[in-house]
């Protein structure tokens, strides 16, 4: 899914956020989108006289105000095409709907909305830092290093390019350089914020029952905290429970994640998985609802459909096909962890699902790139293409008994752990 990511979205009220292929950085992404949410925008928006003009038709729904938004935006810009700032914070709400709708053609968007500064704004921030956001939705990781360490040279004093920065390394698992950039974050942030970065690090690296100890106080300590990040915490703190094998509590979570008013792609696909595992795919039916235009949540409702037995499970399988034989035929490579589950749990395509896993670990290694990766190479019975991720497992002290369990069964049929 990933994100991760795995999102909340820059400086839209009632914002949305993204989550994962489109959930690339999946989890920490989303905190760094619920950075941006809380923050005041580069450019006021411009409501016109007259609504019914319209400068281009968008994907999306016409009532969605965050697309009435950027359509705003856009007929200033119409006016003033040499306003920098203008232009960054129209790209900034195009990637935010990119997030939140799952649909990546908001993100050429955005690309072109700052295509114009890339001579006249060598200087501005907010330019390098939408610059590294786009570059990184593309997987070009070490481009958007690049940029975003020169968005935080510029702004000394924020958090943001920083935060996506321990993103890029959280896909790559490079937990040092992500910790480092979290040290870096906590004086610039507000408490919960710094913490919330710290402690997913600590997750992922041998830490999971102190680290959600350290959420859990937390949250309970700052429960006037913006819901964008409210929700990445709770988010966050069922996928810990998860691991840790509480359920309930798991639950109890995700419950007030959705309470908190913030349609949120991340949170409606990892509580999908969670259903999913707890064998509960009716209630998946119910709760991804319209979301078919996401590749992301369209997966887990042909899943959900498979195992209800709902007749509708062919035609979303269906549609998944088509999608990713097109994005194939493009080169996209944006899917392929989506698309090896695809093939594995809807196709039944073994030997299909690994190679597809297996390129997507050479560039995202998040724990659920992992996973895929590992349950493709068991079905393909070929326990040693699997290796990369238990030499993850190992050197990260990644904590989750499913995945401990994969990897007992590779080790079973040959791989070394």
């Amino acid at each position: 899914m990933h994100p991760n990511p795995f999102l909340p979205l820059s400086a839209l009220p009632a914002a949305i956020h993204a989550p994962a292929s489109l959930m690339v950085s999946r989890s920490l992404m989303a905190l760094a989108l619920a950075v941006l949410a809380a923050l005041p925008a580069a450019a006021a928006p411009f409501t016109p006289a007259n609504d019914a003009v319209v400068v281009e038709r968008l994907p999306g729904r016409a009532s969605d105000p965050a697309l009435k938004r950027v359509e705003s935006l856009r007929k200033q810009l119409a006016a003033r095409p040499d306003d920098a700032a203008l232009r960054i914070e129209i790209a900034r709400r195009y990637f935010d709907l990119a997030m939140a709708q799952g649909d990546p053609r908001y993100v050429g968007y955005a690309s072109a909305a700052i295509g114009p500064l890339a001579q006249s704004a060598p200087d501005n921030a907010g330019y390098w830092l939408v610059r590294g956001m786009i570059q990184q939705f593309s997987h070009e990781f070490e481009p958007a290093l690049a940029s975003l360490a020169k968005a935080a040279q510029l702004n000394p004093r924020t958090p943001e390019p920083l935060l996506w920065r321990t993103a890029i390394y959280m896909v790559q698992a490079r937990y040092a350089e992500a910790g480092a950039e979290c040290e870096r974050i906590t004086p610039l942030a507000e408490p919960l914020l710094g913490l919330g970065c710290s402690v997913y690090v600590q997750a992922s690296t041998g830490q999971l029952a102190a680290a959600f100890d350290k959420l859990d106080a937390g949250v309970k300590a700052a429960p006037k905290a913006a819901a964008e990040l409210l929700l990445w915490d709770h988010t966050r703190l069922a996928d810990m429970a998860m691991r840790l094998q509480r359920f309930e509590v798991a639950q109890a979570h995700f419950d007030t994640a959705l309470k908190l008013g913030v349609t949120d792609q991340y949170l409606l696909g990892a509580y999908s998985d969670f259903l999913l595992a707890r064998q509960r795919p009716a209630e998946v039916l119910k709760l991804l609802a319209d979301w078919e235009r996401s590749d992301v949540l369209l997966l887990r409702l042909a899943l959900a459909g498979k195992a209800a037995g709902d007749k509708r499970a062919e035609g979303w399988a269906a549609q998944l096909r088509d999608r990713f034989q097109a994005a194939a035929k493009r080169g996209d490579r944006l899917h392929e962890q989506e698309a090896a589950r695809f093939e594995l749990d809807i196709e039944g395509h073994a030997a299909r699902a690994l190679e597809l896993a297996s390129r997507n670990y050479q560039v995202q290694k998040e724990p659920r790139d992992a996973e895929i990766l590992m349950r493709a190479a068991l079905a393909a019975k070929q326990a040693k293409a699997a290796q990369p991720a238990l030499d993850w497992l190992r050197s990260s002290a990644y904590e989750d008994p499913a995945v401990s369990a994969l990897a007992t069964q590779l080790v079973a049929q040959g791989a070394t752990r």
